[in-house]
């Protein structure tokens, strides 16, 4: 059975949100350089957050 929106990535709902504060000429260079990679800053963010859970979780 297939749900509507998922796109069969096994991608969830994104339901919050974290506000960071940073430099605007860092977070333009960020967002560019993302762009040039063909990938989106959030994305990247999200797989820093996930990588560094999984680095620092408890065995």
């Amino acid at each position: 059975m297939r749900v509507a929106g998922n796109d069969g990535k096994g991608s969830t709902k994104k339901n919050s949100q974290l506000v960071l504060r940073l430099d605007r000429d860092e977070r333009d260079s960020f967002v560019e350089l993302c762009k040039e990679l063909d990938t989106s800053a959030a994305r990247e963010i999200r797989r820093f957050i996930r990588g560094f859970m999984k680095e620092h979780a408890e065995d």
